[in-house]
């Protein structure tokens, strides 16, 4: 039985029209003659959605009690048993009730794509698994229900329904979206511009990843190796010279051009040790790249053109940006360089743009090699010259008729011989002055065609030919020995000056440094091991690329720092000139490692620090404000005690009532500093477990007046997932301070809603408010806004409240409330299991 087909619409946030979408879909189905059936979708009491549902076949859905209620959710037999051709599913990621045939609603889709049964579904972009923690640091919202990535990536067609900020929020004021109850709230949280905008640019990265997926599928597939200019992907080749920000910025400017342009950066390495880029100038240049959008990336290939175009073909990019050649005109002897090479071999479908800049012509610094070699190219062309050279000039002059003179002959050989030093250095030039002076000996100095002479004089001016050639090919070769040593030397002190002033600036962390000791060295992978002692194993404080060693006896290069600390590389073995430089990288590791320990003990320091500034507030609070309702009780008690006033039972009644409410205010106020005093010291351990609302929100509003507060508690509120005393002392604390600024002629408003699996509790004063600028600092220990006045409190409320809150799980901020005031929310989790009654959750209970 063939596989069903998934069909899956995309949104990036609730109420964009994904399920209007789906029924569109459905109506152009049956209207084609599809039988085509309605698993499940909820219309959330939208009535353009309802509508839509009206003439396509519903199947009936299971019933399913759990904790006392009764919840709707799709029945998988009915469906089985129906076998429609096209089945809709709406809401892939919804977490099924306990008992159900499956947990999740994609698993239930699962079975009937393996009946043979297509499906038809929604999701939002939030409850992919993947990106869980991005949604929770741009909406301050863990999503519970959460659908894996590789189902939606295995959907046959993903339409992406989308929607702008503006609109979605225009929809949501209009009430199309939650009931009117529930837009403030909305629009205020989650709806934010802010956080419709990264979730709508989520959204559309993610579909624009997959289609380059289904696209390399298909390439791959069928085995389209041309380039395919779906989108401008612009690839700059950086040589790390200074004219690489001049190319960076001009693709930038070319990929701006086209929707959707990605400029990707390369700098291709060789494969035999140090780079001759600067590493400064390549960090600056990876910075700029990444700071305009593009990507960085290393690449290690000794055919630098045939390297380059191999890369750019394999990410299917359409353009190559290449700075016009920095090479004076004669080094052009040595080939026709890197530009015009890419631009011959790179094709019809890769465009090449050769960038002029201010480097131009200005010449490159020769590579920085090892020892003498002077790179493959020159090698060959300096035997060639050495040895093919002295036979064709040999046999050029026995065929031509011209008698130049031993001498002209030997200066002849000379240059071929001089030439064979510049090119390959002393070992061409000495085959070339021995092959020279054999054709010599044999063509052109009587006997000829014998290797015997017999004029002496002849024998004199061959050996001072041999020596001549010997001499400049020695000074020639020690000539480039001397200039490459230079080139290496000046790399490295570069390498040394930029590892020296990042230390000084700080800016280098371990990861950043030992990815630039790979780059350097052109390595695999590197990674920083230590051990306590030499009979504790190996630990590995830091490390980048992959299958780092775990000892430095398994790396192909290790390099000591200290007794108890060496720096591992695998890849390839290193050259010993090498080590030098990495012995300066190892040294500045152990730094880097030395200084992240520091930071992280500074910060400890900070935090005790901190302590001891809460203890010295506290000492104050103590000597002051404490002393207030103390000193209030003792002269109450005084008064009462005294024999020289004879009180009535009026007065009586009023000192003990003094008495009373001083205590209850000292127990409030030690209360507050034990809390603080629990939470500094991380003793809090809260026990989470499932809690109505409505039980714990009056019990915290004991002892305020009932004029005072005014509650909006709904019933039908999911449980939330609390420590019952935790929140009651929070709400306590929040509740209190509202009340304190708030006109006495208008009440506190409690109230609470939720929101998808979030439940809000706010509370609304009709106070002066709070600047925005002030809004966090309101929440500190011994933090008083205003002009409160002194023994009104140690200001320890909000903070003991929002410490309490953040240790369940929760959040509390303060915002705004129209028309004047603050509005406290506390943000709660609701109980695993429990089903809000939020407009997103399909099912409801009945009955």
């Amino acid at each position: 039985m063939a596989r069903g087909k998934l069909r899956i619409y995309l949104g990036a946030a609730p109420g964009v029209g994904k399920t209007y979408a789906m029924l569109s879909e459905a109506h152009r189905r049956v209207e084609r003659g599809t039988d085509c059936v309605v698993g499940f979708v909820e219309h959330h009491g939208r009535p353009r959605t309802e509508v839509m549902l009206h003439g396509l076949e519903q199947l009936p859905r299971r019933e399913m009690e759990y904790r006392g209620s009764v919840f709707m959710e799709m029945d998988v037999d009915a469906v089985l048993a129906r076998k429609p051709a096209v089945a809709l599913v709406d809401e892939l990621a919804h977490t099924n009730v306990p008992g159900s045939r499956n947990a999740k609603r994609w698993q239930d889709v699962e079975e009937l794509l393996a009946a043979g049964i297509d499906v038809v579904s929604t999701v939002n972009i939030q409850h992919l698994e993947s990106l869980g923690d991005v949604v929770e640091s741009i909406t301050g919202v863990r999503q519970r229900e959460t659908v894996p990535d590789e189902v939606v990536r295995r959907a046959d067609q993903i339409e992406l329904v989308d929607m702008s900020p503006q609109a979605l929020r225009r929809r949501m004021a209009h009430g199309n979206i939650y009931k009117p109850d529930k837009v403030d709230a909305a629009l205020s949280n989650y709806f934010r511009p802010g956080n419709l905008t990264a979730l709508r640019e989520l959204a559309l990265l993610w579909v624009a990843d997959r289609v380059d997926e289904y696209l390399q599928e298909y390439r791959t597939e069928h085995r389209v190796s041309k380039i395919w200019g779906s989108r401008e992907r612009i690839v700059v080749g950086l040589t790390g010279g200074p004219e690489g920000r001049t190319l960076i910025r001009r693709a930038a400017r070319l990929a701006e051009k086209g929707a959707g342009g990605e400029v990707l950066a390369v700098y291709i390495a060789r494969s035999d040790g140090l780079t001759a880029a600067s590493p400064k100038e390549l960090a600056v240049q990876r910075t700029l790249v990444e700071d305009l959008g593009g990507t960085f990336h290393h690449v290690i290939g000794d055919d630098i053109p045939s390297a380059l175009l191999d890369f750019a073909r394999g990410v299917n990019a359409t353009q190559i940006v290449l700075g016009s050649s920095r090479r004076k005109s004669w080094q052009y002897i040595f080939g026709p360089g890197v530009g015009a090479t890419v631009a011959r071999e790179s094709g019809p479908d890769l465009d090449v743009h050769i960038v002029t800049h201010e480097e131009v012509a200005k010449g490159r610094g020769l590579p920085v090699v090892h020892g003498a070699r002077l790179g493959r190219p020159r090698i060959i062309s300096g035997w060639l010259v050495g040895v093919a050279g002295p036979a064709l000039l040999a046999l050029l002059l026995t065929n031509v008729d011209a008698d130049l003179g031993l001498a002209n002959d030997m200066l002849l050989f000379l240059a071929l011989t001089v030439a064979a030093a510049l090119l390959g250095g002393l070992s061409p030039a000495l085959a070339s002055a021995a092959v020279g002076s054999l054709l010599l000996n044999y063509y052109f100095t009587p006997p000829l065609h014998k290797f015997t002479i017999a004029d002496p004089k002849n024998i004199v001016a061959i050996v001072i030919f041999v020596a001549v050639a010997v001499s400049v090919a020695s000074v020639v070769d020690i000539a480039a020995r001397r200039t490459q040593q230079a080139a290496r030397l000046r790399a490295e002190s570069e390498i040394l000056s930029f590892l020296a002033g990042s230390v000084l600036r700080g800016e280098t962390s371990l990861d950043a440094l030992l990815d630039r000791v790979r780059e350097t060295f052109s390595m695999e992978s590197v990674a920083l091991l230590e051990r306590a002692s030499d009979v504790e194993p190996w630990t590995c404080a830091g490390s980048v690329g992959p299958a780092p060693a775990d000892r430095p006896e398994e790396a192909d290069v290790d390099m000591p720092v200290g007794e108890h600390m060496a720096l591992a590389l695998s890849g390839r073995p290193l050259p010993a000139a090498d080590r030098r430089v990495l012995g300066a990288f190892a040294a500045q590791a152990a730094v880097v490692l030395d200084r992240q320990r520091l930071v992280d003990e500074a910060e400890e320091a900070r935090k005790l620090a901190e302590g001891n500034r809460i203890r010295t507030a506290l000492l104050a609070a103590v000597s002051h404000d404490l002393r207030t309702p103390l000193a209030g009780i003792k002269a109450a008690v005084t008064s009462l005690r005294s024999d020289d006033v004879e009180w009535s039972e009026e007065d009586r009644a009023e000192l003990l009532e003094g008495i009373e409410d001083g205590a209850d205010r000292l127990d409030h106020l030690v209360g507050n500093l034990l809390d603080m005093s629990r939470l500094q010291t991380g003793t809090v351990t809260p026990l989470i477990r499932g809690i109505d609302l409505d039980e714990v929100v009056p019990m915290a509003l004991v002892g305020v007046p009932d004029a005072a507060v005014g509650l909006d508690i709904p019933e039908t509120l999911p449980m939330v997932a609390v420590d019952k005393g935790l929140l009651e002392r929070s709400v306590a604390n929040i509740v209190e301070n509202a009340v304190k600024y708030s006109p006495d002629s208008t009440p506190v408003v409690v109230s609470a809603s939720t929101l998808g699996d979030r439940v809000e509790v706010r509370v609304v004063d009709r106070g002066r408010g709070v600047p925005d600028e002030a809004k966090e600092r309101i929440f500190e220990p011994f933090q008083r806004y205003g002009d409160a006045p002194r023994g009104s409190g140690v200001g320890l409320g909000l903070a003991v409240a929002r410490g309490f809150v953040e240790a369940m799980g929760g959040t509390l901020s303060a915002e705004d409330t129209p028309g004047g005031g603050l509005t406290m929310v506390l943000t709660l989790q609701a109980a695993p299991g429990a089903v809000p009654a939020g407009p997103e959750v399909p099912a409801r209970a009945v009955g």
